[in-house]
């Protein structure tokens, strides 16, 4: 230990009562329900760079003299303040990865860029306790240095009490007397982008104590500067040489500005502006999203809303405090092999901090959130975020989104339109972020999807995968990939396969040789030619792209480009389905279903694209030319859904079912009326010219009965029950 260290305190009062005079005052005052003073690292260091140097090595001896000093200072000046200090923003050289984290940094002070996963409740825990001694009743102050023991005296002093051993008189725990502080223990992971292909994350425990407490939830990501200590294990009550590491959390940094993990130099910035000039750059970065997957027919336009979705819209903030989501939603439904799962597993890859995972592979905190139990150990309940709060600020690739669990469907609706996870279980009562883009897939229940008449929309798909109608409404865009036989296309795509087939190297090979670095030619290009001729964006350059775009710009709607996603709101809204919408003689004007061909949804969906495609180019001002190419996108995927009605989205059920259940209604009620009693081949007959086919009939019927509005009075004949 230097000089420093052992000089610790007449330091600390020089740089407090010289530099940080003002903030001293403020403690003072007490203004804050946690009296701590935050001190920069760097102002340490240029005040006295040894010194500086001891916190990194001996932290819990020099921040405690610290901490003595500014109580001292503050009992000097009239006030009697339990105050704290706490270091932060450490320089560079201490910042490592947690699974590096060994022996050699017992004791010093690190800094780790973690994410959190899980967090446990308060329990106070006593700093300093005090005990009475039985026979003299002289007290004796402990300090209370291991979480896990309570530290009691050995014997009674001479010089104040009595001086008996704890043999033979007894020591009581005063707790009005003992200094108790707040405790927490958090769960910390390292964050994905750093965990080398195929191993685990490695995960930390870390106690938190007095005004850090409550300052972190599952899913945040934050630079957490930490003392690791060492706990002997303990077995069947005995102590091991084996010891469990645990972080002491000193201070902690929350993430202030997205993708800072994917570093960009001055040679990037150049390359990114140079490409976002390029009059060909969304069917560029469009070619560049899984190229090994030959686009034909849908699967090119479904790339370009991938395109767009990993741009995303601007997230924004209303005067109202409301806040209304950037990122797009995007759902794919397709029969088995078209090739979801690897467009699922490349775009979650691709994207700044993209999770992937399954409907039916996830477990216990699932894709949203969980209060675990004894997640720590003492039998409480905890909060650990799954998959969405996780992913925040990134995208979350679900695959076989039609098998997750009955809670995760229900909780799905807040967190994809709120981007909010809201939890209430075992008594823990918490709100997550889920500020991510969805990217889902989902196959049909049946094994192949079957056949749309002309009149029907995607929502028969929809219905075929067994997922609720109102979920469909969450997502911003909806694919239906079919495997429909075409010669001309089959012969491409085989082609296709089998050429990239035989082009790939062998993973064994690769695996057992020994690669020193890449070569010149992968670091310099960005720009790579397949073997078609085509050129596409290399993954490492479109992530920096991507990353480069969110991180910098954040575009506004002109006033020309308003104008042209308003007048097509409104057109769709006047114009789509009129000519249906004449009431027949069994439909009243009021009974009569208006079609709602679009509605505000829809305009904010319309209003990201247009921010997307804008971010795309590196614009801070989105055009005439970036609302078109949203309105492309926008108006193709509702012509191959064929939804004639927003509410059909909502509901599963579409506009001209609902008008024909009416019509069926009124048509039997008439013949009530009328006859007293309907007759099937009656209402056959009415049904006729408006071209409601007997199957209809017969389904209303037999839900009219189920309902108990109508019954059978004899065969074929039915009556209403009141």
């Amino acid at each position: 230990m230097t000089m420093a260290a052992h000089d610790a305190s007449s330091r600390w009062r020089t740089f407090l009562e010289e530099a940080k005079e003002t903030e001293v005052m403020t403690l003072l005052s007490r203004q804050s329900n946690f009296p701590f003073l935050s001190i920069p690292f760097h102002e340490l260091q240029t005040f006295d760079p040894d010194f500086a140097e001891d916190i990194l090595q001996y932290p819990k001896q020099v921040l405690s003299a610290g901490s003595k000093t500014l109580m001292e200072i503050c009992r000097e000046r009239g006030e009697e303040i339990d105050a704290l200090l706490r270091v932060g923003e450490l320089p560079g050289d201490t910042r490592k990865p947690l699974r590096e984290i060994g022996s050699s940094d017992i004791d010093k002070l690190r800094s780790v860029d973690v994410i959190v996963t899980k967090i446990s409740e308060i329990k106070p825990r006593i700093h300093r306790a005090v005990f009475r001694c039985e026979s003299c009743h002289a007290e004796i102050e402990v300090e209370q240095l291991n979480e896990r023991e309570l530290k009691e005296p050995l014997k009674c002093p001479d010089a104040d009490g009595c001086g008996l051993p704890k043999a033979q008189t007894r020591f009581d725990l005063i707790l009005i007397s003992s200094r108790m502080v707040n405790n927490q223990w958090i769960e910390i992971q390292e964050q994905p982008e750093y965990v080398p292909s195929g191993a685990q994350p490695r995960r930390g425990m870390v106690l938190i104590e007095g005004d850090q407490v409550n300052k972190h939830l599952p899913g945040e990501r934050i630079t957490a500067n930490v003392i690791p200590v060492v706990r002997s294990e303990v077995r069947n009550r005995k102590k091991t040489p084996m010891f469990d590491v645990i972080f002491h959390l000193i201070s902690s940094e929350h993430e202030s500005t997205p993708f800072t993990e994917i570093s960009i130099d001055e040679e990037d910035s150049d390359r990114i502006l140079e490409v976002s000039q390029r009059d060909d750059l969304m069917n560029l970065i469009q070619r560049s999203i899984a190229p090994s997957i030959f686009a034909t027919g849908i699967l090119g336009h479904v790339k370009r809303s991938l395109a767009l979705q990993l741009f995303g819209g601007v997230s924004r903030r209303l005067s109202d405090k409301t806040r209304s989501r950037g990122d797009i939603h995007i759902l794919l439904m397709g029969d088995p092999g078209v090739a979801k799962s690897q467009l699922l597993t490349f775009i979650s890859a691709l994207s700044p901090r993209g999770r992937f995972a399954t409907g039916g592979g996830v477990s216990g905190a699932g894709l949203t959130a969980a209060a675990v139990r004894d997640a720590f150990g003492d039998g409480r309940f905890a909060l650990e975020a799954g998959v969405l709060p996780l992913s925040d600020r990134g995208l979350a690739a679900i695959d076989e989104f039609d098998k997750i669990s009955t809670e995760d469907r229900r909780m799905m609706h807040p967190a994809m339109e709120q981007q909010k996870v809201h939890v209430a279980k075992g008594g823990i009562t918490a709100t997550l972020h889920s500020r991510c883009a969805i990217l889902a897939a989902a196959n049909p229940k049946d094994g192949r999807f079957s056949k749309r008449g002309p009149n029907q929309s995607v929502m028969r798909s929809f219905q075929e995968t067994g997922l609720p109608p109102p979920l469909a409404s969450r997502f911003d865009i909806i694919w239906m990939i079919r495997d429909e036989v075409r010669i001309h296309d089959d012969e491409k795509i085989a082609r296709h396969i089998l050429d990239n087939r035989t082009s790939g190297k062998s993973e064994s090979i690769m695996d057992n040789s020994i690669e020193l670095g890449p070569s010149n030619l992968e670091e310099e290009s960005f720009i790579v030619t397949s073997e078609n001729g085509e050129e596409h964006l290399t993954q490492n350059f479109l992530r920096k792209y991507i990353a480069f775009a969110k991180r910098t710009i954040h575009p506004q709607l002109d006033e020309e480009s308003k104008n042209v996603i308003l007048k097509y709101y409104t057109e769709e809204r006047q114009s789509f389905g009129r000519e249906d919408q004449s009431a027949s003689q069994y439909e009243s004007d009021q009974g009569k279903d208006t079609v709602i061909p679009i509605t505000a949804r829809a305009l904010e969906a319309l209003i990201r694209l247009t921010e997307a495609h804008a971010r795309m180019h590196l614009q801070e001002v989105a055009t005439v030319e970036n609302a078109n190419v949203a309105l492309a996108v926008f108006r193709h995927w509702r012509e191959e859904s064929g939804i004639e009605d927003e509410s059909e989205l909502h509901s599963g059920v579409s506009v001209r079912a609902r008008s024909n259940n009416s019509a069926i209604m009124n048509m039997v009620r008439d013949l009530c009326s009328e006859k007293g009693e309907a007759v099937l081949v009656e209402i056959y007959n009415l049904a006729l010219p408006r071209k409601i086919s007997e199957d209809e009939v017969n389904r209303v019927i037999s839900k009219m009965l189920q309902n108990g509005e109508l019954f059978e009075s004899s065969t074929d004949k039915y009556r209403f029950a009141r």
